[in-house]
């Protein structure tokens, strides 16, 4: 394989490098995702603006605040795939994301007020903690469990294993599909059901879970967060000269991986950069992307040891590539690209995906078969998706404000080839 010369860093990256690897090594801060977006949910990152509107792949460290208004919920993924959601009307506060001194992860997360859905994998020794209304959950190994706080009443039900709740009263264990009350008015006072009571946030739960499950399973990356994203909008290529590269369905002539998404500043770090792809974390910030001629854009894994900054490409590009560069001053974030701006694609109905749209504007697991439609747009231009989502389970707002589909059950997607929208389908949707 040929050895791809450096080509491009911005000063971003730079930024990143210079001040934020130093802090990694020397606080043991970590770095996780916020994984998906629907509604309207706002984030605080202690950068001094208070809530900001928050989007698909922002970074999350330690201190933030990420709360949901009356139409929002959200994911956060979790290094080795684990993840919490949040229901409408909540607010967490991530208070540890750290390393203990042998390298297992820390993180501690309260539940101020709402609903949250836990899914911890519980692996490599890592602890998680999450606090609520007084109570506290610590987790070394696997769980699933629901819990919420809200006046007067806290709530705990588990769906997998046995989980422990210590409090001022003392610990109860929460068996398997268990479920405790803590009556706040009445000294905290806990009565354990024989079965939990089903929640309507409970499908939305199975079916994200069952999402990074079906499109996880085959990665051999060391990290789980971004990683079943992969393996639903797009698919691996061995690239003649270049090796093994990953490159997102819909990805036609002209695309380049920095098209779409947003500069957001932290502090400490300066602006980094988000994704507006759904699938957009993990190749942003490990191994690199190349541009091959004649194949076009593709993400080569690696450098897992190295958290490159959003930013990173090496080798040459095409002529009319130019990455682009963070706002010089201020702390306000910046659009780039079509993620700023209403989305095409808003019918109720059906939702068109052209030859350059590279995943933007497809919630999650919504089509069972996107390698099929990315062949329909190689040829044609084009591709009018419809039927209802697989796994989406409510009307979503996506990163940077698209409202692709409404509610809707599982099932398989239907498909009806559109007129072309003028652009060529190039790269490697030619070669699946």
């Amino acid at each position: 394989m040929p050895k791809a010369r450096p080509y491009a860093v911005t000063f971003a990256t730079l930024a990143f490098l210079l001040h934020a690897v130093p802090a990694l090594a020397d606080s043991q801060v970590r770095i996780v995702r916020l994984s998906d977006v629907q509604g309207t949910v706002q984030i605080d990152k202690n950068s001094g603006l208070g809530f900001e509107r928050a989007f698909d792949n922002l970074p999350i460290v330690q201190g933030t605040q990420l709360r949901t208004l009356e139409n929002g919920r959200a994911e956060v993924e979790f290094e080795d795939g684990s993840t919490l959601r949040i229901t409408p009307d909540t607010t967490v506060v991530f208070n540890a994301l750290s390393l203990s001194d042998g390298g297992s992860r820390l993180s501690s997360v309260n539940l101020v007020r709402g609903k949250a859905y836990v899914t911890w994998l519980g692996k490599s020794g890592d602890e998680f903690t999450l606090t609520f209304s007084g109570e506290k959950v610590d987790l070394h190994e696997a769980a699933h469990f629901r819990v919420s706080n809200s006046s007067g009443l806290a709530e705990l039900a588990s769906f997998k294993n046995a989980v422990d709740v210590t409090g001022p009263s003392g610990t109860v264990k929460v068996e398997r599909n268990k479920e405790v009350a803590f009556d706040l008015s009445d000294n905290r006072k806990a009565t354990v059901a024989k079965a939990f009571k089903s929640d309507p946030y409970d499908r939305w739960d199975e079916q994200a879970d069952d999402y990074h499950q079906q499109y996880s399973k085959n990665n051999s990356t060391p990290y789980g967060y971004g990683a079943s994203d992969l393996g639903y909008y797009g698919a691996y290529s061995s690239v003649p000269g270049y090796g093994l590269l990953w490159q997102p369905y819909f990805a036609g002539a002209g695309w380049d991986p920095f098209l779409d998404g947003a500069w957001s500043w932290y502090p400490g770090m300066g602006f980094l950069w988000a994704s507006a792809y759904p699938w957009g974390w993990m190749p942003y910030y490990y191994g690199n992307w190349i541009y091959a001629p004649g194949y076009g854009w593709g993400w080569q894994p690696g450098g897992w040891n190295t958290w490159s900054g959003g930013i990173h490409y090496v080798g040459a590009a095409a002529a009319s590539f130019h990455a682009p560069l963070p706002p010089s001053g201020g702390v306000n974030s910046a659009i780039v690209g079509r993620a700023g701006t209403s989305a095409e694609n808003t019918s109720e109905t059906k939702l068109v995906v052209d030859a350059r749209s590279a995943g933007l504007g497809i919630p999650r697991g919504s089509y069972e078969d996107l390698r099929h439609f990315n062949k329909e747009v190689a040829k044609t231009g084009s591709v009018e998706l419809r039927s209802a989502p697989q796994f989406a389970a409510s009307s979503r707002t996506g990163a940077f404000g698209f409202s692709p589909l409404p509610s809707g059950a599982m099932g398989q997607a239907g498909h009806a080839a559109s007129a072309g929208a003028g652009h060529s389908a190039g790269g490697m949707a030619d070669h699946r």
